[in-house]
This record gives C-alpha cells, sequence and structure tokens, in this order.
C-alpha cells in the first residue's frame, strides 16, 4: 500500500515522534515517585553520562530502567514484530540498528557494575503488575 502522507507531510510526522518525557515514561515516572522513589532523568548520574541515556537513574542503587516503545526498539509483541510495508528496507536497517545499540549499551552499563531493568511500552497496559516489577528491581539486593 502506498504512503497517504506526502514526503513533507510524512517527515513533519516523523518529527514530531520524541525521545524524552514520553507517555509511557511519564507513567512510570509517575508510578515510582508515588511510592516514594527518587530518580535522576536521562543517562545523568553526579554529572556522568550513562551509556545509552537510561530514562531513569537510581545512582545510590546503582541501577537504571529504560522504556522502550516496542516499535522503535522491536520488542517481540505484535506491535514490535510490525514491518512497515514502505521503504521496508530503511526500516528493517533503522530497527535493527537500535537492537543492536540497544544490547551494547545495556552490556556497556553491566560492565560498569549497573543493573538495568527495561520496561516496554505494551508492558503499561497491566500497571499493577509494572508496579510489582518496578518493586521487585528496585528493592532487590538493597538493604531497605
Amino acid at each position: 500500500m502506498a504512503d497517504r502522507l506526502t514526503p513533507e507531510q510524512r517527515s513533519w510526522n516523523m518529527s514530531r515522534i520524541r525521545g524524552k518525557n514520553t507517555k509511557p515514561e511519564l507513567l512510570v515516572r509517575s508510578l515510582l515517585h508515588a511510592k516514594g522513589y527518587r530518580y535522576r532523568l536521562h543517562g545523568a548520574s553526579r554529572g556522568i553520562k550513562l551509556a545509552g541515556n537510561p530514562d531513569l537513574v537510581f545512582a545510590g542503587r546503582r541501577k537504571v530502567i529504560f522504556v522502550n516503545g516496542c516499535f522503535w526498539h522491536f520488542h517481540d509483541c505484535k506491535v514490535g514484530q510490525h514491518s512497515p510495508k514502505a521503504n521496508a528496507d530503511f526500516w528493517e536497517t533503522k530497527r535493527s540498528r537500535t537492537r543492536d545499540r540497544d544490547a551494547s549499551q545495556r552490556r556497556q552499563l553491566e560492565n560498569d557494575g549497573w543493573e538495568v531493568l527495561t520496561v516496554w511500552e505494551c508492558e503499561l497496559r497491566d500497571l499493577s503488575a509494572v508496579e510489582k516489577q518496578l518493586e521487585l528491581f528496585l528493592t532487590a539486593g538493597s538493604p531497605n
């Protein structure tokens, strides 16, 4: 199926897709803040930029959380496995690079002593399960 938008319209639409402060990220931040957790945003820990710019950084716990969109980061859910028909090679290459970069950045963070959790956009449909997952992640190994 041909794209119904002109290249200029498609470009404008794509330019509006944000990488920070997305709705899923704001939802996770809200859940954690309500539970009393405090964090740094977008990959900074004591003035040092972390690999991959994690969405939430818990420096005292040496833990980071990424909130990823299923399509953009190639999740194994229905949305993440959807392959656009228009310009298919471009999208395959772009999304594969993103997946490889995510894996590399995760390894680098783990090698530097950080624990990493990825929360997927599709998981946010069940907030109670996400809340439990976040709580387990943040309390595991801590003296609290």
